[in-house]
């Protein structure tokens, strides 16, 4: 099995990389499965459902999601519905959501995914990743062997310290929030495939997605600036995972950055 796993997708360029990138992807990769962190996908923050369907539409099978998850409230009844979106698992029991999907992936394979917060510098009261990580495992059904994690949190070590954790018991573990691909790319000894961070989808001529000239100007000031998504030099970055469709174990983690074949016309960044 070969599963494709994108970074935060930023605003509109995000998505028009997607659109452009993942079809081709599919089809010259050879990829049975895509899934991708959306939190960002609304004007830099949070996900509406009119663009949960454009991803989808793309050829994203899971969408999971962040800190930003309910940024948007017309997102709400499109997570209490869906079973291709997944909020953080280790968020209070009342928070709404799907906390695991399982999914039939083209080559008819079934594919676990959810997604967990760290808890350091995130400002979102979120209970342990690790112990979130062992109750969704036992209940998952043994059957199951693909099983995808995305940790969403701000600090390294809470990303390598889980991917240590769940190393043998799941695919993958595969960061996200930071915005920046990191080269750390491996498979551990017992078989997960692991990465600290997965990349932002969206525009890099910019400070993680965002104006880079109102953000410095911001910094250096200290007077707030309206940050607007950027626009230019849009690409789609994550990894690419081959697996052992028997055991679940990855074979092989490929780094990917892609920059958009077909750029938008300047100016149009936001939503």
């Amino acid at each position: 099995m070969r599963l494709l796993i994108i970074g935060d997708i930023v605003g509109r360029p995000g998505k028009h990389a997607c659109s452009q990138v993942i079809p081709k992807l599919i089809g010259e990769q050879g990829i049975d499965c895509v899934i991708a962190n959306a939190e960002n996908a609304a004007a830099g923050s949070g996900l509406t459902p009119q663009m949960f369907g454009k991803l989808r539409h793309y050829g994203i099978d899971v969408c999971t999601m962040g800190d930003h998850i309910y940024r948007r409230r017309e997102v709400l009844p499109l997570l209490a519905s869906s079973d291709r979106i997944v909020r953080p698992a280790n968020l209070p029991p009342e928070a709404i959501g799907l906390e695991l999907a399982v999914i039939l992936a083209r080559n008819g394979m079934a594919v676990a995914v959810f997604s967990l917060l760290g808890r350091t510098f995130m400002n979102v009261r979120a209970d342990c990743p690790f112990h979130a990580s062992d109750r969704l495992l036992n209940q998952l059904d043994h059957e199951v062997k693909t099983i995808i994690v995305d940790m969403h949190a701000e600090v390294t070590s809470e990303k390598v310290a889980l991917g240590w954790y769940l190393d043998g018991r799941v695919t993958a573990v595969v960061g996200t929030h930071t915005h920046v691909q990191t080269a750390d790319e491996r498979i551990l000894p017992r078989g997960t495939a692991y990465i600290t961070d997965l990349g932002m989808t969206g525009p890099y001529d910019s400070v993680l997605g965002r104006d880079k000239d109102a953000v410095v100007k911001s910094l250096v000031t200290g007077v707030p600036q309206q940050y607007t998504v950027a626009t230019n030099d849009a690409r789609l970055c994550g990894v690419i995972i081959e697996t052992d469709e028997q055991t679940g174990q990855a074979r092989r983690i490929e780094r990917v950055n892609i920059p958009d074949p077909q750029p938008m016309p300047p100016g149009v960044g936001e939503d």
